[in-house]
C-alpha cells in the first residue's frame, strides 16, 4: 500500500491564489500557483513558505488568470526553486497571454509598496516556460508524464492528466462543459484517474442557459441606453472580455439604432491580446474557425473600439453620451473599473452589470448587495444610486455540469478545491448522497489550506515482456522467467541475451579465488565437506587439477600439496557457499573429529573391513537412496501409520520400465490406500482427499530427508548456460551415473531380510549359542546387549569403524589397512555400505 500527499497552498476552502502540491513516489508537482484579488502585496500569495520549492519537479499552469499564475515569478525568482531542477509548463497561448497579463499586473502594481517583484524578474522567469499542446504526451523526468486536455474556461486554458509511477491524476484548474461563442468545452480524458482534483466554484449552484442569459444580457444593455445612461461592463481584459465583445458586437449588427451608440474596451491589454487570439484560431471552436476560413475574423470588430486610457478619460466618458465601457479589473478593486464606478455611482441613469465571478471582499461581491454608499478609493463615501445586475458569464461549472464530470470521470478519490466553504460543503453533501444512493464506495474530500490530505492506493505493478521472452506467447499457467529491469518506475522482464539491446546493460561474471595453506591431507578435507554439505563431485579440471565441487557452485582445488583455492562465481548464494566452505576447511585442522580419525592409539590383532573410496557412503553410493528410502517411510508411517514397502516380482508378461510395476510405497489409512511411485515420486489413490494429503506430506518429506546439496541444486540454474560451470570429470574421464532407484530398492529388501537372520542369531546366542564374529547394521546394543558379562572377560576389544578417511597415522600404518596380526577372514566379509559395528572374541 503506498500513499499520495496532496497539500493546498491555496484555493482551499476558498477562491484564489490556487496551489495544490501532489507528492507520490519522490515525486513532487505543483498545479497552478496564483495569489488572492482580495488582498495584495506578500499576503496575496499562497503559503509558499511551507514547501521547499527546490524539491519540486514540476510546475503546471492552467490558465492565465491572475488567481492561478500571478505567483509563479516570484516562485521562480524569490524562492529556491531554480536550486532545484525543476520545470515549467503552460500551453502555447496561456505563455503568450501570461506575458501580457503579468506585464499589466507589475504596471499596476509597482506604483504601490506592495509589488512583490520588479519587471526584471518577470522577464527571467518567462523564459523558463515551456509551452505544450494540447494532447500532448510530455515527460519531464522520470517516472513522470502529464497529458493537457481542453477544459473551456479561457483561451489556452486546459486540464492537466499527470501519471506519476502509474498513479493517475486528473487536475482540471478552472473548466466549462459548455460550449461559448468561441471556445470548446471541456474534454474528458479516455484514461480513468484515481484522483479528481476538481473546481467548486458554484457549489450547488444551476446557472441559466447561455441563450437566456445572452439574451437577458443584450436587453439590459439596451434598457440602459434608451433612459440615456452609461453601461459599466467590469470584467478582466482577458477570458470574458472576448466573450462579451463577441456577444455586443453582433446584437449591435442587428440593432441599427444602436449604431450610434460607442462601445470601448478601456484596456491596453486587451488590445494587444487581440493579436493572440487572432493567431490561435485554430485551437478554438468549430464556429470561429469556419468563419475564419472565409476570411471573417470574428476578432475584428465593426462596432467596438478601444479607448485611448489619456490623462483624465474617464470624465470625458462620464460626462459624454451613452455608451458601453469593457474596463478592467472585473473585482473592481482598482484600476478603471473602479475609477469609473465611482464617477458614474451618483447617477440613477447608469446601470453596472457583473458578468463574472465575484470574491468575497472585493467591490464586484459589495455591490450586489446594493448600498446606499460606496466607499471610494480615498475613503470618501460615493452614494450609490446606478442600476446594479449580476448576470454570470463565468465560464465555470454549475452544480448539473460539475457533477456529469465527475460521474463521467468515474475516480475513486474527489478532491474539491477552489471553492468558498459554504459552497464546498454544500456540493460534497450533495455528491455524498447521490453516491451512497447508489451503494458506491467514492471518498470526497474537502482539505483546508496547508491541510495534507494523505491517500492509499494499492499499487499494480506490471512487468512487461519483450524480446526473445516475448516471441513465443505464454500458455495460461506457464511460468515466465528472466531479468526483471526497474526504470524510471517501470518493470521489463528480459531475457539476458537481451539486456543490452533493450535495457542498455550488459552482465558480467565475477570469478573469485581465495587462496590457503592447510596442512591436512585431501581425502580429510573431503570427508568434511561431505559431512557439511552432503553430495560432494569429485575429479579433475580442465588443468587435470583435483577438484570438489560444492553443491555445483564452489570448486576446491588442490593446487599444490599443502594448498588449496576456493573458486566461484560470485553471487548472493554462491558467496554464501564459499564463506562457509571456507569457515570449514580452516577449522579441520583443529576439529576434534580429524583428531580422532587421524590417530591410532593402540594395536589391534585384526584388520579393518576395507575402506569405501567415499567415507560418507550414504551421500554417494547405492546405500544412500537407501537410507533415504527408509527415512522416507518413517516420515510417511509418522504421519499415516501403516505404510509397505511394494516390489512387483518381474514377469515374462510384465516390463521393468512399466510404470504400473515399479517400486512403491503403499500407504493405507482407514480403508483408502495410496501408492506412492519410488521412481517418479508420484502418488496415485481413488481418494483424492487421500492423495492430496499424501502429496503434501511427501513433499516435505522430501526435503527433509534430502541433503543440503540437494535442496540447492534441484531449483533453477542459478547461472545461464553460457556462465554455467565446466562439468568436472571423474578420474576415469567421463562422468558418474546417477544410483539406480530399483538396484537400491532391492538391497533396501536384501538388508531388511538380513535383518531379520541376524536378529535371529542374536536370539540364539543369547540362549547359550557359542561366542561367535557378529556384524550389525543396526546399533551396537541389539548384538551385545545379551552378552554383558562377555565384555567383562578376557581380551576382547570392540571398535566401531567409520568410514571416514585415515591419513598416515605416526607408525606409518596406510589409510584402511588393518592393524595387528589377524583377522584377515573378517575384514574380507566386511560391507562396503554401512557403518560396521565388529565383536570379536
Amino acid at each position: 500500500m503506498e500513499g499520495a500527499k496532496i497539500t493546498l497552498l491555496g484555493a482551499g476552502q476558498e477562491v484564489g491564489r490556487s496551489c495544490c502540491v501532489i507528492q507520490y513516489r519522490g515525486r513532487t508537482i505543483v498545479c497552478d500557483a496564483g495569489v488572492h484579488p482580495a488582498y495584495s502585496g506578500i499576503a496575496s500569495l499562497p503559503f509558499i513558505d511551507e514547501l521547499d520549492w527546490s524539491t519540486v519537479d514540476v510546475v503546471l499552469i492552467t490558465h492565465f488568470h491572475l488567481d492561478h499564475a500571478a505567483a509563479l515569478t516570484y516562485i521562480t525568482e524569490k524562492t529556491n526553486f531554480k536550486d532545484g531542477k525543476g520545470k515549467i509548463y503552460m500551453t502555447h497561448p496561456t505563455k503568450a497571454l501570461h506575458k501580457f497579463m503579468m506585464q499589466d499586473f507589475v504596471r499596476m502594481s509597482s506604483s504601490t509598496s506592495d509589488a512583490l517583484f520588479t519587471p526584471l524578474d518577470l522577464s527571467m522567469s518567462l523564459a523558463s516556460i515551456i509551452p505544450v499542446s494540447a494532447h500532448q504526451v510530455i515527460t519531464p523526468c522520470p517516472g513522470v508524464t502529464f497529458t493537457p486536455y481542453h477544459a473551456g474556461h479561457v483561451l489556452g486554458a486546459c486540464m492537466f492528466l499527470i501519471d506519476i509511477a502509474g498513479l493517475k491524476i486528473l487536475y482540471t484548474g478552472d473548466y466549462s462543459r459548455e460550449e461559448d461563442r468561441h471556445l470548446v468545452k471541456a474534454e474528458v480524458p479516455p484514461i480513468r484517474p484515481d484522483v479528481l482534483i476538481v473546481e467548486s466554484t458554484y457549489g450547488v449552484q444551476t446557472l441559466e442557459g447561455r441563450e437566456e442569459k445572452e439574451l437577458r444580457f443584450t436587453n439590459l444593455v439596451h434598457s440602459i441606453i434608451r433612459r440615456g445612461g452609461h453601461v459599466l461592463l467590469p470584467t478582466f481584459a482577458l477570458g470574458r472580455a472576448q466573450e462579451l465583445l463577441l456577444i455586443l458586437d453582433e446584437y449591435w449588427k442587428k440593432h441599427p439604432d444602436l449604431h450610434n451608440t460607442p462601445i470601448y474596451y478601456a484596456s491596453s491589454l486587451a488590445r494587444k491580446s487581440m493579436a493572440v487570439y487572432q493567431t490561435y484560431i485554430h485551437t478554438m471552436n468549430a464556429n470561429v474557425r469556419s468563419r475564419f476560413a472565409k476570411r471573417d475574423n470574428p476578432f475584428v470588430f465593426k462596432h467596438i473600439s478601444n479607448l485611448p486610457q489619456t490623462r483624465g478619460w474617464e470624465r470625458k466618458v462620464a460626462e459624454g453620451p451613452p455608451c458601453v465601457v469593457l474596463a478592467s479589473p472585473g473585482f473592481m478593486t482598482v484600476g478603471p473599473s473602479r475609477e469609473l464606478l465611482e464617477l458614474w455611482a451618483p447617477d440613477s441613469r447608469n446601470g453596472v452589470i457583473v458578468t463574472g465571478y465575484s470574491v468575497e471582499g472585493t467591490m464586484a461581491r459589495d455591490i450586489q448587495s446594493e448600498p446606499e454608499e460606496i466607499m471610494s478609493l480615498k475613503g470618501v463615501p460615493i452614494p450609490r444610486k446606478l442600476s446594479v445586475d449580476e448576470i454570470s458569464f463565468s465560464a465555470h461549472v454549475d452544480y448539473s455540469q460539475n457533477s456529469e464530470f465527475i460521474e463521467l470521470v468515474k475516480a475513486q478519490h474527489i478532491v474539491l478545491v477552489h471553492g468558498e466553504q459554504t459552497a464546498m460543503g454544500r456540493l460534497r453533501a450533495a455528491l455524498t448522497d447521490r453516491y451512497k444512493s447508489r451503494d458506491e464506495d467514492v471518498k470526497i474530500h474537502t482539505p483546508r489550506n496547508l491541510e495534507t490530505l494523505e491517500l492509499t492506493f494499492r499499487g499494480e505493478r506490471v512487468a512487461k515482456a519483450i524480446g526473445n521472452l516475448a516471441a513465443k506467447p505464454p500458455r495460461p499457467g506457464d511460468f515466465l522467467s528472466g531479468l526483471l529491469v526497474s526504470k524510471d518506475y517501470s518493470y521489463t522482464l528480459l531475457d539476458p541475451r537481451d539486456l543490452r539491446d533493450f535495457g542498455g546493460l550488459s552482465t558480467c561474471v565475477v570469478t573469485q579465488r581465495q587462496k590457503m595453506i592447510l596442512g591436512v591431507g585431501w581425502d580429510l578435507i573431503r570427508w568434511h565437506l561431505e559431512g557439511m554439505f552432503g553430495k560432494v563431485e569429485e575429479g579433475l579440471d580442465k588443468d587435470g587439477i583435483p577438484t570438489m565441487r560444492i553443491m555445483g557452485a564452489v570448486d576446491v582445488k588442490q593446487t599444490q600439496e599443502h594448498e588449496l583455492t576456493l573458486e566461484w562465481d560470485s553471487s548472493a548464494s554462491n558467496d554464501m557457499i564459499a564463506d562457509s566452505t571456507l569457515a570449514l576447511i580452516v577449522g579441520i585442522d583443529k576439529s576434534p573429529a580429524s583428531v580422532k580419525l587421524t590417530t591410532n592409539t593402540h594395536a589391534h590383532t585384526h584388520t579393518h573391513a576395507p575402506e569405501h573410496p567415499h567415507p560418507h557412503a550414504d551421500v554417494e553410493n547405492a546405500s544412500a537412496e537407501v537410507t533415504r528410502i527408509q527415512r522416507l517411510a518413517m516420515f510417511l508411517e509418522a504421519h499415516f501409520g501403516e505404510v509397505e514397502l511394494h516390489m512387483p516380482e518381474e514377469t515374462d508378461e510384465q516390463e521393468q520400465d512399466d510404470e504400473n510395476h515399479e517400486p512403491a510405497l503403499l500407504v493405507r489409512l482407514d480403508e483408502a490406500d495410496a501408492v506412492i511411485n519410488l521412481v517418479t515420486m508420484t502418488v496415485v489413490s481413488p481418494s483424492d482427499a487421500l492423495r492430496k494429503r499424501v502429496e503434501t506430506v511427501l513433499d516435505m518429506a522430501i526435503s527433509t530427508v534430502a541433503s543440503l546439496d540437494e535442496l540447492f541444486t534441484s531449483g533453477v540454474p542459478l547461472l545461464s548456460e553460457e556462465h554455467a560451470p565446466e562439468t568436472i570429470k571423474d578420474k576415469s574421464g567421463s562422468p558418474s551415473d546417477a544410483p539406480d532407484v530399483q538396484a537400491d530398492v532391492k538391497a533396501l529388501e536384501t538388508e531388511a531380510e538380513a535383518q531379520k537372520q541376524q536378529n535371529a542369531e542374536n536370539a540364539r546366542e543369547g540362549a547359550g549359542s557359542p561366542m561367535q564374529d557378529v556384524q550389525a547394521t543396526s546399533a551396537p546394543d541389539d548384538a551385545t546387549g545379551k552378552k554383558e558379562d562377555a565384555k567383562e572377560t578376557d581380551k576382547k576389544s570392540t571398535v566401531a569403524h567409520s568410514k571416514a578417511p585415515q591419513e598416515q597415522n605416526q607408525s606409518g600404518g596406510a589409510a584402511g589397512e588393518g592393524v595387528g596380526d589377524g583377522g584377515d577372514d573378517e575384514s574380507d566379509s566386511g560391507s562396503d555400505d554401512d557403518p560396521i559395528l565388529q565383536v570379536h572374541d
